[in-house]
């Protein structure tokens, strides 16, 4: 997945940036409203962190907003308000969870995982795959019984294929799964990183349609 972060303390910014990182996930990290508004308008999430409390304004305004717009994308809302009320008016104004700081960051990536398996139409974890026995929440991998290991590239991709299964993605949305991680996305990125997930999960895992991208193979 793809993750926007908006939060303005940068030691818990710093925090759950490399937690996500460590997950396998890419996050992009913002710390006003503005500049979340212009990363939704030039890239697209499969989820946004949002803290309420920013120095340009409040999130609620920014969520409601994004859902006046249409935009469905998850938001998990982090924030120091534990109030009833607030709760209540997070969830009103189209949050999919709330989580109230301090939180333990392991707490975190377990909300994600299962917002994310509830918009991907995936409530169960385990999901199998021919061979292959995916734990959506653990991120791990086996094929034949036998535990697969990833790299956070690898699995970003591989997520980003489960996620929509049987839908065509551009190698564009692909590299975008991938612009969070610090090295630079080449012209071949992609290219190598379908290679090496084809040899360690089967050659048959992701299916190639030449000139227009790539989507996960049939079981």
């Amino acid at each position: 997945m793809r993750i926007l972060l908006i939060e303005d303390d940068t030691v818990l910014g710093a925090a759950i940036r490399d937690q996500i990182a460590a997950d396998g996930q890419s996050v992009d990290w913002v710390m006003r409203l503005d500049a979340a508004g212009d990363a939704v308008k030039s890239a697209s999430y499969d989820l946004i962190l949002l803290d309420l409390m920013l120095p340009d304004g409040r999130g609620i305004g920014f969520l409601k907003g994004l859902r006046a717009r249409g935009d469905v994308t998850p938001v998990i809302i982090l924030t120091a308000l534990d109030q009833v009320s607030d709760r209540i008016e997070g969830l009103n104004a189209g949050a999919d969870d709330y989580l109230v700081k301090p939180f333990d960051l392991a707490e975190l990536s377990a909300r994600i995982g299962s917002v994310a398996r509830r918009y991907s139409g995936n409530p169960n974890p385990i999901v199998c795959h021919g061979p292959l026995a995916i734990d959506l929440a653990a991120r791990s991998v086996h094929r034949d019984g036998k535990p697969v290991a990833l790299t956070a590239r690898e699995w970003a991709l591989f997520d980003a294929f489960l996620a929509r299964p049987g839908q065509l993605l551009s190698k564009a949305q692909l590299e975008e799964k991938l612009y969070a991680f610090d090295a630079e996305v080449e012209s071949n990125t992609i290219e190598v990183h379908v290679s090496r997930l084809r040899k360690k999960l089967g050659s048959a895992v992701i299916e190639t349609e030449r000139g227009m991208g790539y989507r996960l193979g049939r079981p």
